[in-house]
């Protein structure tokens, strides 16, 4: 079942660079394990907060490879989108090719199709690959949004099998998930700060970014309001809210690469155009990871689940 396959917590992955912006791969193994054995239920690599717009096609399909490679119990969700349909379907056949157990397909982003455009365009990569795809609407990147209508259509496809929703415009998405949930289809957070009101009209979790820095936590708020203990799930949201929102102080990646970095994870190196997290905001950020370490210290239980 898709709502299975699609159920829970999936780290919207970073890419890990070295100082000279080669992909660290022995990190990004060791973090895909980390996030794995910290509970998640899938990772999501060389999606927008993997960098992707500045890898090349090879180094999208070794990304792909070491995650496969490294995990052993979760899914692997590729991204794989572009605002070229031939593009998107040659980077969606090597991910599947790399052993990718489903797609995210970013709606093609500078072009700004028309609706029909953009049913093409999911259409042409589903008929052509047998994975499940997810369609991701982010409108803030990608100039268009995808009309109900559009992602109701789309979702009639057996291989279209899920929608990650990331417009911010909750009776859009409360729409959605209204007109598919007679269908095998799974509509998931793109936002962590919708998660919990999404979850409560029938999203079945979210593709976080959260997740990379407090997975646990994540993973114990989704936990709770998919089981329907809104109550938990209302406090952990309230202890993750801080983060959550500095987390886009500055365009992601940046603040998520910066916890991280703090967290001993990985540096805080990105490629160009982007640039590391502003020296004003980094005391802040760090003070908000020892509050949030300071309360698991205090309530490991609590805090886990």
């Amino acid at each position: 079942m898709t709502q299975e396959l699609f159920s829970g917590v999936f780290p919207a992955m970073v890419t890990p660079f070295e100082d000279d912006e080669s992909i660290d791969h022995e990190r990004l193994r060791a973090d895909a394990q980390r996030l794995e054995a910290a509970g998640v239920d899938g990772l999501v690599p060389v999606g927008s907060t993997g960098e992707s717009a500045t890898l090349t096609h090879d180094e999208h399909v070794e990304v792909v490879e070491t995650v496969v490679d490294a995990v052993e119990d979760v899914p692997v969700i590729a991204g794989t989108g572009s605002n070229n349909t031939r593009e998107a379907l040659e980077l969606s056949e090597r991910a599947a090719d790399a052993g990718a157990d489903a797609l995210l397909l970013i709606s093609p982003y500078y072009n700004k199709p028309e609706q029909r455009g953009l049913v093409e365009h999911y259409r042409t990569i589903a008929d052509a690959v047998d994975l499940p795809q997810i369609v991701y609407n982010v409108p803030s990147r990608t100039g268009r949004n995808i009309e109900p209508d559009t992602a109701v259509e789309l979702a009639r496809h057996e291989n279209i099998a899920g929608f990650k929703a990331a417009s911010g415009d909750l009776n859009q998405i409360s729409e959605i998930v209204e007109r598919t949930r007679d269908q095998d289809f799974a509509v998931l957070s793109g936002d962590d700060g919708l998660t919990l009101p999404m979850l409560s009209v029938g999203a079945t979790g979210g593709i976080s970014v959260v997740a990379n820095v407090e997975p646990e936590r994540a993973c114990a708020m989704v936990g709770a309001g998919l089981s329907g203990d809104f109550e938990r799930a209302r406090a952990i949201h309230h202890e993750l809210a801080p983060l959550t929102r500095a987390l886009f102080w500055e365009t992601n990646p940046i603040p998520v690469k910066e916890a991280m970095h703090i967290r001993g994870h990985c540096p805080p190196t990105l490629r160009s155009p982007l640039s590391r997290l502003a020296e004003e905001y980094r005391i802040d950020l760090a003070n908000l990871l020892d509050d949030l370490d300071e309360q698991r210290a205090a309530s490991p239980a609590e805090v886990e689940g």
